[in-house]
């Protein structure tokens, strides 16, 4: 069966613009069917890495605040840290990161909470038992919060195809632990020249799996390792990090067993912004040429139906000369920008994986709202 998908373009006029329009959006698509009275609110957000000026308007994020107050919620925004280092890969950069960006109680109406603590440490486990995840590792509050509301800024990206709400559902919302776990088949490595001998890795290792050398630098002892990602969490300095061996389609067909295991036994709702439509991910600390022209705003109760929706969207529309499109060549008629852009990548396998384990469906109708 054909799932919802409620969507509507960027022409405005006067007493209707894209702020009404974004309320009208997610209105029809059953925003307010939702019981949010006195329930705790995850909206999950990519708050851009500074730099990077594709994000979600923070106005738009205050419209979804309000709806969620009105309705009797208790929103906050959210996210997990990241597994590279950058500006977000602890609590403290990450709060200011999003800060600088415009997410804070002044701009939006609510705070921001990171999701997995501190250090990217602070995880639950959620019991899935899929091919190849059986416990997904969920930032705490994620896990914690009665409701989640992905808010999703739709781009490319150079692991997954593109990124969407099933993107920012499950690697944003695992923790560093399940970020490592999605990216990564084999066990952390020790950069021993970042290495300042703190001893914060070997305090955090449950399995005493980590020790100094002669030259006091940490060291691992593969014997004992499980691969937890708990050194990586826990160092501030680089020096223990993640080996990125994974497939592409292992790694999207990860993300859907993870974004399987946030929703699990929660009320959920997800919009996608097609706004500024760079060819890779947010993450970065800049955005490229936006590869198609802005085409609007959608919504559903179904991440899997959304995502696959506004594929056809942007592979329906003209793409921008000059972009990152033109580096791989002439684009041909019909063909997948995504896959133009990121020819090893295929995004079809997460959409595909994500449909057969129950997520949602590809199958989907297109309603035009106004």
């Amino acid at each position: 069966m054909a799932s919802k998908v409620f969507f509507t373009d960027m022409r405005t006029k006067p007493g209707n613009n894209m702020m009404d329009k974004l309320s009208h959006v997610i209105e029809k698509a059953g925003i307010g069917n939702m019981d949010l009275k006195d329930k705790m609110v995850a909206l999950k957000i990519h708050f851009g890495e500074p730099g990077n000026l594709a994000y979600i308007r923070p106005n738009y994020v205050a419209l979804i605040v309000d709806t969620v107050n009105k309705m009797g919620g208790k929103p906050f925004l959210t996210d997990c840290n990241t597994l590279y280092y950058g500006r977000r890969s602890n609590a403290i950069d990450h709060l200011e990161a999003a800060m600088e960006n415009g997410f804070n109680r002044i701009a939006v109406g609510c705070d921001v909470i990171i999701a997995d603590g501190l250090t990217g440490s602070d995880t639950k486990e959620v019991e899935i038992n899929q091919k190849h995840v059986e416990k997904a590792k969920i930032g705490t509050v994620i896990a914690d919060a009665d409701v989640l509301i992905s808010v999703n800024h739709f781009k490319g990206h150079d692991q997954t195809g593109f990124g969407g709400a099933m993107k920012n559902i499950g690697m944003g919302c695992g923790s560093r632990k399940g970020k490592l776990e999605m990216h990564s088949a084999s066990k952390p490595e020790m950069n021993q020249e970042n290495c300042v001998s703190c001893g914060t890795c070997i305090t955090n290792c449950p399995e005493k799996a980590i020790s100094y050398d002669e030259q006091r630098k940490a060291q691992i002892d593969y014997k004992k390792c499980i691969g937890c990602g708990q050194c990586v969490a826990s160092c501030h300095y680089g020096a223990a990090n993640a080996v990125y061996d994974q497939a592409a389609e292992i790694l999207n067909e990860k993300i859907a067993e993870y974004a399987m295991a946030v929703l699990k036994g929660k009320q959920h709702f997800h919009i996608n912004f097609m706004m500024n439509i760079s060819p890779d991910c947010d993450c970065l600390n800049c955005n490229d040429q936006a590869i198609v022209p802005d085409i609007g705003i959608a919504a559903s109760t179904d991440p899997i139906a959304l995502d696959r929706a506004c594929v056809d969207l942007v592979n329906a529309a003209p793409e921008i000369e000059r972009s990152k499109i033109g580096d791989n060549g002439f684009l041909q008629a019909g063909e997948d920008k995504f896959v133009h852009v990121h020819p090893d990548v295929h995004w079809k396998d997460g959409l595909l994986h994500a449909e057969e384990i129950g997520v949602g469906t590809q199958d989907y109708q297109l309603i035009i709202v106004n």
